[in-house]
């Protein structure tokens, strides 16, 4: 983008093409340049900076080095302020904002996330688990959380069981509503798949589903005892926030649109838990799928 940075004005200019032709290799239109959670583009803009940028140091055009793509979860000008001041420019990160407003490129927003907490209601158990993961055989701890996917059709829930042991999917329900019909049909499959674990650890979040009356009877009714991790804190239940993103890594980050309707998706989902349970192996599993673990742990 040959143009020599001498004056203001031809800083300006320079900033705007650059931004411009970001916009273009982008394939973003007037309104939008998405930059955040979205790899691609980002890698693409981030490789407009260094196709060769003139720097106006005795006219020489400079070839940038390539981009290592680190950046997430920072505003658009940010990102794109930081890799000019990487690359030896010096300008000021409000000229980059006020430049994108001019232009009105907006950085792209994270993607709506669910949250099962709703205040103050029902009762919190405490943290038995603690962040202590660990087991000696199956049937010890188990987890639970639930997770949004969104469609062009509408949105969905899964609210699935793991095992902390083998990794197990232990059960699940999907359905478009995370009401307690959702969390009571989890439990159904589960207790009917295992109807003796007393003195099971079943560890959750403090979303409103666990703390309520049903859920913590009918964990009652079997002998387990309830785990609640501490307010707003992903990190006590990582093995669940773990599970989440590779199952959607693997068949719903750029598939979405292959998923015409609930039901398409709901049969994907059905196909990729039996995948997940009885062909897919892990390290933390000795190489083997988590039920052969199961079955082998159980019988050892």
């Amino acid at each position: 983008i040959g143009i020599e940075i001498t004056t203001e004005k031809n800083k300006n200019r320079l900033l705007e093409k650059m931004l411009s032709k970001a916009m273009e290799i982008a394939g973003c239109d007037a309104g939008t340049l998405y930059v955040l959670k979205d790899a691609s583009l980002h890698f693409k803009i981030m490789k407009t900076l260094s196709m060769g940028v003139d720097r106006g140091v005795g006219g020489d055009e400079i070839d940038l080095p390539p981009v290592a793509l680190k950046e997430e979860n920072v505003c658009a000008y940010t990102a794109i302020h930081k890799e000019l001041v990487n690359n030896g420019y010096n300008v000021n990160h409000k000229r980059i904002q006020r430049l994108m407003h001019e232009m009105n490129l907006l950085g792209k927003r994270p993607k709506e996330k669910y949250h099962s907490y709703k205040g103050e209601v029902g009762t919190v158990a405490d943290n038995v688990i603690n962040r202590d993961f660990s087991t000696t055989a199956p049937l010890q701890k188990w987890t639970t959380d639930v997770s949004q996917f969104s469609f062009t059709w509408g949105k969905c829930y899964l609210s699935p069981i793991l095992d902390m042991n083998t990794n197990e999917v232990i059960s699940y329900d999907l359905a478009l509503s995370p009401n307690l019909d959702q969390i009571g049909r989890m439990l159904d499959q589960a207790f009917e798949k295992f109807p003796s674990v007393k003195g099971l650890i079943f560890h959750s979040d403090q979303g409103w589903q666990y703390r309520h009356a049903r859920f913590r009877n009918a964990l009652k009714e079997h002998g387990i005892i309830q785990s609640m991790s501490r307010k707003g804190n992903c990190y006590d239940n990582s093995i669940m926030e773990t599970f989440f993103g590779r199952l959607k890594t693997e068949m719903y980050y750029g598939c979405e649109k292959d998923y015409s309707s609930f039901e398409s998706f709901a049969i994907a989902m059905q196909e990729y838990i039996d995948y997940y349970n009885n062909e897919r192996i892990q390290a933390k599993t000795k190489w083997m799928p988590p039920v052969k673990f199961r079955e082998t742990s159980i019988c050892a």
